[in-house]
C-alpha cells in the first residue's frame, strides 16, 4: 500500500514531566493534547510502522499524557502506548518478517505513540496475532494480559494458593480471576463497590472484600489466618495497602505495579519487614521483557492469546472513540463504567 506524507494524531502539547500528581481521572484532555495532522513517522533499523486498527485507553497513558508517568513526554509527538494494526514498512530482517503481518505492539515513548492513524514500534516488541483474536483483544493483548500472566508467576512461586489483589474490578484484575479460578487459587479481590462483587466473582475471584464495608478489617484478617495469602499486588498504594500488607503473615510481598492514589502510605510496623521478613517492591512489565528469554517471551504470548482465542479471558469494551472525536469524547467514555475504552482511527 502507499503510505501517506501525513497523518491525523492526538499530539502532546507539552515535554517532559510535570510536578502535578492528580492521577488518571481527566475531565478535559485540552491541557495535555490537541488533535491534527503530523508526518507520517519512518520506520529506523529493526523497526516497523504500523497502520493502526485499535488503540487501547490505560491508566499509564493518561498519567503520560498529564507528566505524572516517569517517562518524559516529547511535545509534537503523538500520545498512546498500546495497540493493534497491520504492519506497512519496515527496516531489517525481523522487521521484514512482520511487513503485511497483524500486530500487537507498544510504543509511545519515544516519540511516536498509538493514538494516531500510524506508529513506528520496535519490531521485538511487536507480536504477531492469531487469525481467531479479535481486534478488541488484540489491542490491549501486551500490557493487561502479559502482566497478569506474568504477575502470576509471581503468585506461583510464593508458596501460597492465594494472593490478595487491589483495584480488583480493573480489566488486569478480571484476567487475574480466571487465571487464578482456572489453575486452583484463591484471589482476594480488594474492590470499591458492592455492585462488582458478583460478576467479579462469576470471572473467578475466591473472595471479594468491598473497601466500605464496616467489617472491612475483620474479615481481611479473617482470610490472612485461613488462607495465608503471601503476595499482595497492588496497582493503588495508599494506606488501605499499607494496612493490607501489614495484616499479611510472615514473608508476605507487597508488589506495587501502579499508583492509582496520590496518598502517601505509612507502614505503622516496620518491624514486620525485618522479625516477618516482609518485603516491598516494584513491578515493570518492561523490565520483565528486557529480562526474560526469548523462549519465556514466546511461550508467555502464546499462551496469552490461546487463553483469548478458546474464551477464557474476554477484554470488556465498555467504549469504541473515534480518534477525531477523542478529545471532547474519551474523558466522558472514561466515565461510563469499568471497562476498557478504545479509540479507532
Amino acid at each position: 500500500m502507499t503510505v501517506p506524507a501525513s497523518m491525523n494524531a492526538l499530539i502532546l502539547k507539552h515535554d517532559g514531566l510535570s510536578d502535578t500528581r492528580t492521577g488518571a481521572d481527566v475531565d478535559t484532555l485540552a491541557p495535555y493534547l490537541e488533535y491534527g495532522a503530523m508526518p507520517v513517522p519512518r520506520p529506523g533499523a529493526g523497526e516497523v510502522l504500523i497502520k493502526v486498527r485499535m488503540a487501547s485507553v490505560n491508566p499509564s497513558d493518561l498519567y503520560f499524557v498529564k507528566g505524572e508517568y516517569g517517562q518524559p513526554r516529547v511535545k509534537g509527538a503523538a500520545a498512546g502506548f498500546e495497540g493493534v494494526g497491520d504492519v506497512v514498512d519496515s527496516k531489517g530482517l525481523y522487521a521484514g518478517y512482520l511487513k503485511g503481518k497483524r500486530v500487537a505492539f507498544v510504543g509511545g515513548t519515544a516519540g511516536s505513540g498509538a493514538w494516531a492513524e500510524y506508529i513506528v514500534a520496535s519490531a521485538a516488541t511487536c507480536v504477531v496475532i492469531k487469525s481467531g483474536m479479535r481486534d478488541e483483544d488484540a489491542a490491549g493483548h501486551v500490557v493487561n494480559p502479559v502482566t497478569a500472566w506474568t504477575m502470576f508467576d509471581i503468585v506461583k512461586q510464593s508458596g501460597s494458593k492465594s494472593f490478595i489483589f487491589t483495584a480488583a474490578f480493573s480489566q488486569l484484575g478480571k484476567l487475574m480471576a480466571g487465571l487464578a479460578r482456572d489453575n486452583g487459587y484463591q484471589m482476594i479481590a480488594v474492590i470499591r463497590k458492592q455492585s462488582q462483587a458478583a460478576h467479579l466473582m462469576q470471572l473467578g475471584a475466591a473472595h471479594v472484600l468491598v473497601q466500605s464495608d464496616p467489617d472491612f478489617d475483620s474479615k481481611l484478617a479473617g482470610l490472612c489466618k485461613t488462607e495465608k495469602p503471601r503476595v499482595l499486588l497492588d496497582a493503588v498504594a495508599n494506606q488501605l495497602s499499607a494496612d493490607i500488607f501489614t495484616a499479611m503473615p510472615s514473608r508476605a510481598r507487597w508488589v506495587i505495579y501502579g499508583k492509582l492514589d496520590n496518598e502517601a502510605p505509612s507502614i505503622p510496623e516496620t518491624g514486620q519487614l525485618i522479625f516477618m521478613n516482609k518485603k516491598i517492591e516494584g513491578y515493570w512489565l518492561a523490565e520483565w521483557f528486557r529480562r526474560a528469554s526469548i523462549i519465556e517471551k514466546l511461550k508467555t504470548l502464546r499462551a496469552v492469546q490461546n487463553r483469548f482465542i478458546s474464551g477464557a479471558w474476554k477484554t470488556e469494551v465498555v467504549a469504541t472513540v473515534k480518534l477525531a472525536d477523542a478529545l471532547e469524547e474519551l474523558p466522558k467514555a472514561l466515565k461510563l463504567g469499568d471497562g476498557k475504552v478504545m479509540i479507532v482511527p
